[in-house]
Parts: C-alpha cells; structure tokens; sequence
C-alpha cells in the first residue's frame, strides 16, 4: 500500500474520531449564551389596595368593665379616623356607657352583662365617657377617650 495513501487514512479517521466526540460533548451540555435575553414587563397600574392612603383606617377594639361607681379603663386612645369598638361589660350594679360627642351609648345593663357599640372617631380632641345611671357620673362613674 501506498504510504501516502495510509497517512491519509489516518488523517481522515483522526478527524472523524475527534470531531464524533466534540459533536457528543456538544450535544449534551449545549453552550448558553453569555448575555441573558432581556423581558421587558410593563410597570403595572398598582390596584387600591396597593396605593398608600394618606390616613389609615384601622377598627380599634377596647373592653370596658364597670363596677360600682368606676370604669377600669380610665382613658382610650385612638387616632383620627378609626374606627372604635367598645366591648361594655358590668361586673356590679346596674350601668351604661355614653360618649355624647359621637352619639354613642349602650343598653343599661346589669351584673355579668355586656353590649357593644361601634363608631367612627372622626374628631380629634378629648371627650368625656360617662354612665348615665342616676348620679354615676357625678360620683365619678367617668373616663376620657382622646382622638388624636
């Protein structure tokens, strides 16, 4: 056999061989490209629920207890716009629960009852609570609820 014809056989299968295990290798771990494509999203409309207000409204729950004369929660706080929540529950005697300014007030109630009222502090300042019971409110049956 020719000696230039068998050199040119093992060229030819030496390029076969490597360029069969450089399409293997290709083929199985594919090259990925150097720059990530770029999706561009629109800037959605943020919905309601997503806008900051300029107040927030949050329901404010307090539990005021009566007894003889006397509430346990002297003074309530809340903010400008919340809305309030008084849980009102007699422990002795026989009581309400009345905020004039808000025209806010529960049942007269007596011992080991409750009632709830409900409202909306939509003026800032300092305002009396009080029972309306015969003399409670002059004996000191009182409490502030202040709106800031």
């Amino acid at each position: 056999m020719n000696k230039n014809l068998v050199i040119a056989l093992v060229v030819i299968v030496s390029v076969l061989v490597v360029g069969g295990v450089v399409f293997a290798v290709v083929k199985n771990n594919p090259a990925k490209p150097a720059v990530s494509p770029v999706v561009e999203v629109p800037n959605p409309t943020p919905t309601p629920e997503a806008v900051e207000p300029d107040v927030v409204s949050a329901t404010k729950e307090f539990t005021v207890t009566a007894s003889n004369f006397k509430f346990d929660l002297k003074t309530i706080k809340v903010k400008k716009g919340d809305t309030v929540k008084i849980t009102f529950k007699n422990v002795e005697g026989f009581h309400d629960f009345v905020i004039d300014e808000f025209d806010v007030a529960t049942n007269q109630i007596g011992v080991e009852e409750e009632d709830e009222v409900e409202f909306v502090a939509d003026k800032a300042g300092s305002f009396e609570y009080y029972c309306s019971v015969g003399q409670h409110r002059k004996n000191g049956m009182v409490g502030k609820l202040v709106v800031e």
